[in-house]
């Protein structure tokens, strides 16, 4: 069952696609002035590109996203005043990498990526991918959810083992509620672990809500990192997302340190709408990009903290000089 921001999100795509008379929406660009000063070398840690034609997508996919290619994300970060990148390869590509490292090779030494792989994914071949700019692997947990938390947990410690010694991080896409299944293994982690999105939180469930205490005291401990990025994914009142505040604000209280930006562009909409199948084109959400970076100084009106956010802990954690 889809739920409140599920169907949020495919609401506005039907939106974007009904104004643009059935043609779809191409990658969203900025148009609000980012309204703090950017520090050199401020990264978006959370990125995606697509390039079908080129690199036809996964048959196992769940959505089929529009094209977003390294020229028209170069274009967005020009306009927001970003340097650096971090580029994850989508759910859509299953373990084919070679859009994202196509992307970290038009950016140079400027970008780093996130690999997903499996258990045919050789040894030589992530010390390829290391050499070309890889950084970590992301893992899904939220599939297992709390149905069957010993999955993501197996999926976590295979993950782990597999990067441990490399200098990797293991990025994680979960549902919240798993946190409070795997602190151990958070705890006890030889590599870095990095949660996506706000760590899946929910606005409308509050701070309250199961994991959501176990993620701000991972974050406190050093143990993890979380990208607050997404905050459309967080909050479903946009363009301002007012309740993303609380749960920005929480994490940044606890450890500024363990705190990485990222945009989701190209904001592809992963909610097959019902009557499509998955290999139907899914519009991409046209979010205002500027606008939402400018949440940041809402989140953290002191610069050096920023600058911790968008530059210092990137560097650290993304091997940036």
């Amino acid at each position: 069952m889809l739920n409140r921001r599920d169907l949020l999100l495919a609401s506005v795509a039907a939106g974007v696609a009904m104004q643009n008379r059935g043609a779809f929406a191409k990658a969203a660009q900025p148009s609000t002035k980012v309204n703090f000063e950017i520090p050199p070398h401020a990264c978006d840690c959370h990125t995606h590109i697509h390039l079908p034609e080129k690199y036809p997508f996964w048959d196992g996919r769940v959505y089929t996203p529009e094209p977003a290619s390294p020229e028209e994300m170069a274009a967005l970060h020009k306009s927001l005043g970003i340097e650096r990148v971090v580029i994850v390869t989508p759910s859509v590509y299953g373990t084919d990498n070679r859009a994202t490292l196509e992307g970290i090779k038009f950016r140079g030494d400027t970008a780093r990526g996130v690999a997903v792989i499996d258990d045919k994914t050789s040894e030589a071949d992530l010390d390829a991918m290391g050499k070309a700019g890889i950084k970590g692997i992301r893992v899904n947990l939220a599939t297992s959810g709390v149905n069957d938390p010993s999955i993501g947990r197996k999926r976590l410690e295979a993950a782990i083992e597999r990067v441990k010694g490399r200098g990797w991080h293991v990025q994680c896409y979960t549902n919240l509620a798993l946190l409070t299944n795997i602190k151990d293994v958070l705890a006890s982690s030889p590599v870095p672990i990095v949660f996506d999105h706000f760590g899946g939180a929910d606005a409308d469930k509050g701070l309250e809500q199961p994991g959501w205490a176990e993620l701000v005291e991972a974050v406190k401990s050093g143990k993890v990192y979380v990208k607050i990025s997404g905050a459309y994914r967080l909050s479903n009142k946009g363009p301002d997302y007012p309740d993303s505040v609380p749960f920005a604000k929480a994490l940044i209280a606890a450890n500024p340190d363990r705190l990485v930006w990222g945009s989701d562009w190209p904001h592809p909409d992963s909610v097959t709408p019902p009557g499509k199948k998955p290999t139907d084109l899914n519009p991409l959400l046209q979010i205002e990009d500027g606008r939402v970076l400018n949440l940041l100084a809402e989140w953290t009106p002191d610069a050096a903290t920023r600058k911790k956010i968008l530059v210092d802990n990137p560097a650290r954690l993304y091997g940036f000089s």
